[in-house]
């Protein structure tokens, strides 16, 4: 099946009935008001770490799994998440999503041991890995016309970098004036409400989604596959690219990919991730950028809040602060990317955002222990969140755009899992070769500069998707 033929809106049919009017913004919201949750808690807990070893006395070497757990349960079980909307239905799984979340949220908040707030911290992430991909499905199915969905995966894009961004501001204003045991207990009631939302809004699931059975080896093999490689990679950053666990994370989540790949191709009825979507250009070039892209911006947020703390000496409310710019151009670049797509093409956008991020990190890179916030932040966070805000939105809508409704949510889990792989073996690179000098400003210059290196790269690698046909009236690639 060719790109444009499945771009055609036919090929929605026999899906859950199309949310109309007024019911497809509140359904819009809801996917956002989602989303943020699942961003936010990626890294809503940072500034917290001191209160929370504190209270419920943690080891240095446990308070790393308050952080970790999330992060690992989430990327590895984000492929798995992303097929289960397709099985089991939308509304289903979105709001299966949203309890296990807000439950986990709930006994994390309460917890009085490091055991129980960590094995929550996963629990959540095994949430997020459930309810990220489904509110991207949701929209891609709810908003089929290419102009509308692609200003609505704008504001999706915009909401999730302020989740990411909010986080330490969040994070720093509830520690400080409440407790550490809110940045898991605000999720309850908003949970609670999406939950209301979502059983309201949208439409009930058909039989069909579940009458297809789901592939038990493949989720198994992908969810160990991609678990452990990001488990080794998160090793590296504290053993080394050559210790045990690292080599040991690796090899085992290599082989289990490879085992998958095998699997899907050519043993199962029904697969995890089937094959012609692999095979399709947008789907396999889109991911490779996607990749990248997390590279370079996933970790920006860790070393720039390092460099404020420990270079400037900011406190963690004050660093939360120091990111509103980041935050308010990163939507303002969002919220931009769909009237220039018109203009431009998605493929032109993400060549021309790269590079703008690009030099925006060159500039970040000249920072040093004497730099005051304007010269060092502001002016740097200006240049480098305009690209990122105007990227993700092309490479969301191309990889997206040619899904037919019943691979929907395996190609938002594939996604969302790359840009996490992406994220996760960027910063485990970068840590290292911060490690490199100990001359504090020469490797945050070393880093911003490779993270310029990458966001070259990802222009480069853009030629590789296809190229746009009326752009202006489609908003969409071709194959």
């Amino acid at each position: 099946m060719g790109f444009r033929e499945a771009h055609d809106i036919s090929s929605y049919a026999d899906t859950e009935p199309v949310v109309e009017g007024v019911g497809r913004a509140a359904v819009l919201w809801l996917a956002c008001t989602a989303q943020f949750m699942v961003v936010l808690d990626v890294s809503v807990v940072n500034v917290a770490l001191p209160s929370i070893q504190s209270a419920l006395g943690f080891s240095a070497a446990g308070l790393q799994w308050v952080v970790g757990g999330y992060a690992l349960i989430f990327a590895g079980f984000l492929l798995l998440g992303g097929r289960l909307a397709d099985v089991y239905g939308r509304r289903r799984v979105f709001v299966w999503g949203l309890m296990l979340f807000a439950a986990s949220s709930l006994v994390g908040g309460l917890a009085t041991t490091p055991g129980v707030l960590v094995a929550m911290r996963a629990v959540q992430g095994l949430g997020a890995a459930v309810l990220a991909p489904a509110t991207l499905t949701i929209l891609t199915t709810t908003f089929v016309e290419a102009p509308v969905r692609t200003r609505a995966l704008a504001i999706w894009t915009a909401v999730s970098s302020a989740g990411g961004a909010a986080g330490n501001l969040i994070g720093g204003v509830l520690t400080q004036s409440l407790s550490w045991r809110w940045i898991l207990l605000i999720n309850v009631p908003i949970g609670a409400v999406a939950v209301f939302a979502a059983v309201r809004l949208l439409p009930a699931d058909r039989s069909r989604a579940r009458s297809t059975k789901l592939d038990l080896p493949g989720a198994v093999l992908a969810t160990l596959g991609v678990t452990a490689l990001v488990y080794g990679v998160a090793q590296a950053q504290h053993h080394g690219w050559s210790g045990p666990a690292t080599l040991a994370g690796l090899a085992v989540g290599l082989l289990a990919l490879a085992a998958l790949a095998v699997t899907e191709v050519r043993y199962a009825a029904a697969p995890l991730m089937p094959p012609h979507l692999v095979r399709m250009r947008p789907i396999w070039a889109g991911n490779a950028v996607m990749l990248l892209a997390g590279a370079c911006f996933i970790p920006m947020w860790y070393f720039l809040s390092l460099y404020m703390q420990d270079v400037l000496r900011y406190g963690a409310l004050a660093t939360g602060v120091a990111f509103l710019p980041h935050t308010l151009v990163g939507i303002a670049g969002a919220r931009l990317a769909p009237a220039v797509m018109r203009r431009t093409g998605p493929r032109a956008l993400i060549v021309l955002a790269a590079l703008l991020a690009a030099v925006g990190f060159v500039w970040q890179s000249r920072i040093g222990a004497d730099s005051t916030y304007v010269e060092g932040l502001l002016g740097p966070a200006i240049v480098m969140s305009a690209g990122m805000g105007l990227l993700i939105t092309p490479i969301t809508t191309t990889v997206t755009s040619g899904i037919a409704a019943q691979d929907a949510g395996a190609a938002s889990g594939l996604m969302n899992a790359t840009r996490q792989i992406g994220g996760t073996v960027g910063l485990a690179a970068l840590v290292t070769l911060a490690s490199t000098t100990t001359d504090t400003p020469s490797s945050y210059r070393a880093v911003f500069l490779a993270i310029a290196a990458l966001c070259t790269t990802v222009a480069a690698l853009a030629f590789a998707l296809p190229a746009p046909y009326r752009a202006e009236a489609a908003g969409a690639p071709e194959q």
